[in-house]
Order: structure tokens, then sequence, then C-alpha cells
């Protein structure tokens, strides 16, 4: 599941910086700057679910090794 927890955190901070690159005067103009918070958001609650992941692969190792 880990992958999957940094391929989030990747698309988010991808997304956010096109955004903020490319389309910073749209977003201001039409009032959706909210969408570069969403992503800062998407990308910091990714790095939670990157712990919760780590913990739980590291918890079903031991299981299994147990």
């Amino acid at each position: 599941m880990v992958p999957f927890a940094v391929a989030g955190i990747v698309i988010w901070a991808l997304v956010g910086l096109v955004l903020l690159i490319f389309f910073r005067d749209w977003l201001a103009d039409n009032d959706h700057t909210d969408w570069l918070w969403t992503c800062l958001a998407g990308f910091l609650l990714g790095f939670l679910g990157l712990a919760v992941m780590l913990r739980h692969d590291a918890n079903r190792r031991r299981r299994r090794e147990g």
C-alpha cells in the first residue's frame, strides 16, 4: 500500500504546482484559489496516510514472521 500513498502525495504535489505555476491568475480571477488549498491538504494528509501504511506493512510483516 505504500506505493499508493506515495503516488497520491506526488499527484497532489504535481497538480498543486501546475495550478500554481500555470493557472494562478485564472484561479484568482474566478475565485477558485481554494483549489490550491485542497492540493496542499491532499499533499499533507498523504504523509499521514503514508505513515499509516508503513505501520500497517510493518505489523503485517511481523505477524507473518511470528
